[in-house]
């Protein structure tokens, strides 16, 4: 049976007793976390587990330099975990977000939310601190491809998708305090052939969170399975150095590496050159290296096998950039896990993420597949044979 019918994460009998997506304090239902009986939710039951953290994300009303008092704001949710689980979901893959989050009452919602997105939230754990936020102000009348904050997202959008202001609230939140501890009891998942995704940003959160990243990394590979990771460079979290050693940790356990440039090749591999990007991340260890280079094209180069460069359908009516990485990884990840190939899942990817800068916020848009592979259709024939 296929448990997402069960709406799991919501008060039904399979498993999930209460409305706030967990049975008890540390996410689950038993101690090992999988004490259902509709079979999802068991160790051999998901075909991606998403390893990171997710955020409470605030839209202001206009730009955060003129948010005088009395600015209009909504609530959505968003992190790069929560957009890529949201992404391999919509893709057709069986998800299982791996997050710490806080006990608050806005974790109802923000539960809820990944619930209805079709990922099965009930292996999350809890923290006494409070959830990650940001506050986001998006402008759509401009040209500008990437936000103030540095952000990347917009190398896989489309054209003009405006100026981004990010302010973050991240120190001591519930995410930062993901651990290899966390990792021990998601284990019998993680060796479960399940493909993983996680990031730096969620190795950077923390040393507990940096440790996470690599124990999970580890058991996936030696079990056998597919990790992709995307370094996903913040100076406002880490230093390059510690970002460069992570990467090198990584970079050997990964089926894929999704990083952009040349706003990570630069910190990280010392290049502006796409090319010379991939070659580098190749020699650190990755498999496959995708190289989101700017709006319109992505580098791809799988083994030993020549670098190429892909067009990426353009959104003509963008809204938000948040995000479009995020949708770009889960989905080549889901449509890899579920026997595509490389070149079909990464058309996917582009797609969606093309798709998905409609919305607002990392999860204001995230295309059905049945968007994507019509959009992926019409863009084949500029692909590479």
């Amino acid at each position: 049976m296929n448990g997402r019918a069960a709406h799991p994460g919501r008060d039904d009998r399979d498993g999930c007793g209460d409305r706030d997506g967990c049975d008890d304090r540390d996410g689950c239902d038993d101690h090992d976390g999988c004490d259902d009986h509709d079979g999802y939710g068991g160790y051999g039951a998901y075909d991606v587990l998403v390893l990171g953290e997710v955020l409470v994300e605030v839209h202001a009303g206009r730009p955060l330099r003129k948010a005088a008092p009395g600015t209009a704001a909504r609530i959505s949710y968003s992190g790069d975990a929560l957009n890529a689980a949201a992404a391999a979901a919509a893709a057709g893959a069986r998800t299982a977000l791996l997050a710490v989050v806080g006990e608050e009452e806005l974790t109802v919602p923000l539960l809820e939310h990944a619930t209805a997105l079709g990922i099965d939230v009930r292996h999350v754990r809890r923290s006494p601190r409070p959830n990650g936020a940001y506050l986001l102000a998006a402008e759509t009348d401009t040209a500008t491809r990437a936000g103030t904050h540095g952000d990347t997202d917009a190398d896989v959008a489309g054209k003009g998708d405006g100026d981004r202001e990010f302010v973050y609230w991240r120190t001591g939140s519930a995410g930062s305090t993901l651990s290899a501890g966390h990792v021990e009891s998601w284990l019998p998942l993680l060796v479960s052939g399940a493909s993983l995704i996680t990031s730096g940003i969620t190795g950077a959160l923390s040393g507990s969170s940096r440790e996470a990243v690599i124990a999970a990394a580890e058991a996936v590979h030696a079990a056998g399975g597919h990790v992709t990771y995307d370094p996903n460079f913040r100076a406002r979290l880490t230093s390059g150095a510690e970002a460069r050693a992570l990467l090198a940790r990584l970079a050997p356990l990964t089926g894929l590496l999704k990083t952009s440039c040349p706003a990570d090749a630069g910190a990280l591999v010392g290049t502006a050159d796409p090319r010379e990007a991939a070659g580098r991340y190749r020699e650190l260890g990755a498999r496959t290296v995708a190289v989101t280079a700017g709006a319109e094209r992505l580098l791809l180069q799988e083994g030993g096998g020549p670098a190429r460069f892909l067009p990426v359908p353009v959104n003509p009516h963008p809204v938000d950039a948040t995000g479009a990485g995020d949708c770009f990884t889960g989905t080549v990840t889901a449509r890899l896990a579920l026997g595509d190939p490389l070149g079909a899942a990464v058309a996917y990817g582009a797609a969606a993420a093309s798709l998905s800068v409609s919305g607002r916020g990392g999860t204001g848009r995230v295309p059905s597949f049945a968007e994507t592979t019509a959009l992926a259709a019409r863009q084949s024939a500029a692909w590479s044979p």
